[in-house]
């Protein structure tokens, strides 16, 4: 038995990304924690949290703990921070560690869960949640770290499907298809088909993200509507890459 803390980007992150995995250490008896950076655009919005709770619930998560920033949103041009909240990532990257840091000593956690050096899709918040992640690691010590990604050939598998259904996409295609990582680096790959229905109940939870108008809105309709072998068959793996920081003592 031990304790992973999975620290993700926003609410619905975690069920998109990594839902397959909770879901299957909490099914293990392992102590499952979920840090989100930031859950609201001006601070931790009500509706988000409670949908990243009943999101959490279904993954089998123990605890939630929001790590106190507001999101950074999309496009070129960077909001201002909102009253009493810094964005992500305009953080101090140590500050937000020690932040992160306090969470993995308090609840004694053997395994980080965080994001691939793209940061996914390249999301600057998502990019910052592997800055944190990596620093956090370092500075625990004892930590495994591993990094939630896709292999490139599958998100152009995806990109095939979203083309062959017409559902609307408003993303740089080219630009998904250089980022991830390649399929080299990859270094664990875990079957989740059995945890395919908590995956998709998670994502389901997130009502404001899949009834909404985001750019992945109308994925989220498709997938939450799927019928559950297959959802099951289309996302029954989730790849990880170790990067735990060698220990720099010969």
């Amino acid at each position: 038995m031990t304790t992973i803390v999975a620290f993700h980007a926003h609410p619905d992150d975690e069920a998109l990304l990594t839902g397959g995995t909770l879901a299957r250490a909490a099914a293990d008896g392992h102590r499952v924690v979920l840090v989100v950076a930031a859950i609201g655009m001006k601070g931790p919005e009500p509706s988000r949290r409670a949908e990243l709770e009943a999101s959490a619930t279904v993954l089998g998560v123990a605890r939630v703990v929001h790590l106190g920033y507001a999101g950074s949103g999309h496009g070129a041009i960077l909001c201002s921070d909102p009253p009493g909240w810094v964005r992500f990532v305009r953080a101090s990257t140590d500050e937000a560690a020690a932040r992160l840091v306090a969470i993995l000593r308090e609840e004694k956690a053997s395994v980080l869960l965080s994001y691939d050096r793209n940061g996914g899709y390249g999301h600057r918040d998502h990019v910052k949640v592997h800055e944190v992640g990596k620093r956090a690691a370092g500075l625990a010590g004892d930590v495994r770290l591993m990094e939630a990604t896709i292999p490139r050939d599958a998100v152009a598998r995806l990109v095939r499907i979203v083309r062959l259904f017409r559902i609307p996409f408003r993303y740089d295609i080219d630009m998904l298809l250089r980022a991830y990582s390649a399929k080299s680096e990859i270094t664990h790959t875990f079957d989740v088909r059995r945890f395919a229905r908590q995956k998709q109940a998670a994502i389901a939870a997130h009502s404001t993200q899949v009834k909404g108008t985001g750019r992945l809105a109308p994925l989220m309709r498709v997938i939450t509507r799927l019928p559950a072998p297959l959802f099951g068959l289309a996302f029954n793996r989730e790849w990880y890459i170790d990067a735990t920081p060698r220990d720099p003592r010969p």
